[in-house]
């Protein structure tokens, strides 16, 4: 069990913590949520003890293992595989002292050891994370010194993984993975044996993979029960009810205020004026919540050009030598847009490239609208910003005839203030790295915006202003990303990129996550349909509308319930009593979960009905 009990911690006299407390409780998966700066990866480095508290205590077991991803990548002649397996250093010393040891007892007790902590199945449990995390077996073989600092941040995030600490502490995980690789870490930490907080802006990770939401506001740790959505729900509610708390209040200390400004002068009134003055000293301010940060995209909107904007006509494109991607017959109108899924490697980004100018085909046409401006943002390109050039100086190369108030307001919408403006790029966060770049990449208006990963670095904040950027955007976009839930408020076709080929998949994006996380067993071929069974009897039907109907019965209760404790968590006096506060909390997570399995088992037998019934 971990216990953070009343830290306070200061950076540069500002401080992040102020008498801040949460629990942990043994094997949990928790997501670490908070605006950006509010101090989430500095309580990672207080917990590992990088950083002396200046007031309160961490707690952790005694001989507990805390293991978080390493900020030196490893780049060295070790295969990956090699470099995974050392990960875990109790056991590469025990088959270090296992070569040299003469002592039959000590060689027991090595030999016992390593049978403990499942030694000889270690190659296998480190290829196979490996594997999920994008690498083949001919990848693992390989050095890690052949990789790019990406992928070899995979390779630390597998390391850690293969070592399994008592305390997993992940810190946004998910930013150098691509939608495979963060589907198969969602499910691999939903399965992980020991406790697990993880700093994440990823919707999809937080709602399926952890238990708990640790909120970080105001110095203060909450922790909610469930995943990000309810969350999310519970403290809208809760913040709705202390606003309208604080404002009734509010209009009852006026009232109190106006009788003692009124009579405090009169002997006739002077006990009642001053009886008002003591219930407005006793009056615990109940403050109002603060508004909720606004973050914006503007992008600019392009003129309307006649469609098509880009044709493919049996194109194919690549590096040299054979070519990557072929045979492509492709349309895409100013009103598309599009998401590209795929494997890692099947040849997404070598598409995205192709598209926006940055190959040329090797075969076949590609016949582009003659005014077609394109925008390109690429992860890559956050990282080849000028470190030492400030926003401002970076898009007044672009635009050095524009006036410098109207390049500000152009910042300016996309959440780059003054402050940020004239900060040099060294200094700002990779959140506001990635606004610049966007800045950058949209600052023509382009009739086209091709998207490479452009979630990572921005919290969750700023996702939603860019789906609502993207919604409101009259151009057309190309969208490669691992955020699901991004793709699927965005993006309204989606392209295959596999075997060489792009085709338009027909499923919907549940059926896709579905297939990835299937793997190899997704690829066989359906076995032959079965022969539509005959009719069921009178009797039959009547017992699946019975079973609809109770289905039914019971999702009402449960709704109700649900609906009941709400209001319970709404009450702001409930939160200055924190264990009978996680009580609720439990109980609301709990009767969530049954709502959940109650529709499951309702859309069943309603489909079994009306499988029937046909």
């Amino acid at each position: 069990m971990l216990r953070i009990s009343d830290i306070t911690y200061s950076v540069e006299g500002r401080p992040l913590f102020d008498g801040a407390s949460a629990t942990i409780p043994t094997g949990h998966k928790v997501g670490l949520v908070g605006q950006n700066g509010a101090g989430k990866t500095t309580l990672f480095r207080l917990i590992r003890g990088e950083l002396a508290l200046e007031g309160g205590e961490i707690t952790l077991p005694s001989r507990s293992r805390v293991g978080g991803v390493a900020q030196e990548v490893p780049s060295s002649s070790a295969s990956l595989l090699d470099t995974v397996l050392a990960a875990d250093t109790e056991r590469a010393s025990l088959m270090a002292e296992a070569e040299t040891a003469a002592d039959p007892h000590r060689i027991a007790e090595i030999q016992a050891r390593l049978a403990d902590i499942d030694a000889w199945s270690a190659e296998g449990r480190a290829s196979a994370i490996l594997k999920g995390l994008g690498f083949d077996a001919e990848a693992q073989r390989r050095p890690c010194s052949d990789f790019s600092g990406g992928w070899r941040m995979r390779v630390a995030l597998a390391g850690v993984l293969f070592a399994q600490p008592d305390l997993l502490l992940l810190d946004e995980p998910t930013n150098y993975l691509d939608l495979e690789g963060a589907l198969w870490l969602e499910s691999y930490l939903a399965k992980y044996p020991h406790t697990v907080i993880v700093i994440s802006h990823d919707r999809g990770l937080l709602n399926r993979a952890v238990g708990a939401i640790l909120h970080l506001e105001n110095r203060k740790l909450t922790l909610w029960s469930g995943g990000y959505d309810t969350f999310a729900r519970s403290r809208a509610e809760q913040r709705a009810v202390q606003a309208a708390e604080a404002k009734k209040q509010e209009a009852r200390r006026a009232h109190l205020q106006s009788f003692v400004d009124r009579f405090k002068a009169k002997a006739s009134k002077a006990v009642q004026a001053q009886s008002r003055v003591k219930m407005l000293d006793k009056m615990t301010p109940i403050l109002a919540p603060e508004e909720a940060r606004k973050v914006v995209f503007t992008f600019p909107a392009p003129e309307q050009l006649s469609p098509p904007i880009i044709t493919l006509d049996g194109a194919a494109v690549g590096y040299g030598g054979a070519p990557v991607l072929r045979r492509l017959d492709l349309r895409i109108d100013q009103d598309d847009r599009i998401a590209l899924l795929g494997r890692n490697g099947e040849g997404k980004s070598t598409l995205s490239k192709l598209l926006a100018g940055k190959l040329e085909v090797c075969e076949g046409k590609i016949t582009r609208s003659s005014k077609l401006r394109i925008g390109y943002f690429a992860q890559h390109q956050v990282d080849e910003l000028h470190l030492d050039e400030t926003p401002l100086q970076h898009i007044q190369r672009m635009r050095p005839a524009e006036h410098q108030a109207k390049l500000r307001a152009r910042l300016a919408g996309f959440g780059l203030g003054a402050d940020q403006a004239e900060t040099v790029v060294a200094r700002l966060s990779g959140g506001q790295k990635a606004r610049l770049s966007l800045t950058l990449a949209t600052l023509d208006a382009p009739h086209l915006l091709i998207l490479d990963e452009p979630t990572n670095h921005l919290d969750i904040e700023s996702r939603e202003a860019l789906v609502e950027a993207l919604t409101e955007y009259s151009g057309a976009v190309i969208l490669v990303s691992h955020d699901m839930h991004l793709l699927g408020l965005v993006a309204d076709r989606l392209w295959l990129v596999k075997g060489g080929a792009v085709t338009p998949y027909a499923n919907d994006l549940d059926t896709y996550r579905r297939e990835l996380l299937a793997g190899d067993d997704a690829e066989k071929p359906a076995s032959k349909p079965k022969e539509k069974p005959a009719r069921p009897s009178r009797e039959a039907m009547l017992a699946l509308k019975a079973d609809v109907r109770k289905c039914e019965e019971r999702l009402a209760k449960l709704n109700e319930m649900r609906d009941k404790l709400a209001v319970k968590l709404a009450d702001p006096e409930l939160y200055a009593r924190p264990d009978e506060a996680a009580i609720w909390q439990k109980k609301y997570a709990e009767v969530m979960e049954a709502v959940d399995r109650a529709e499951d088992l309702w859309m069943r037998a309603a489909e079994k009905l009306e499988a029937a019934e046909v």
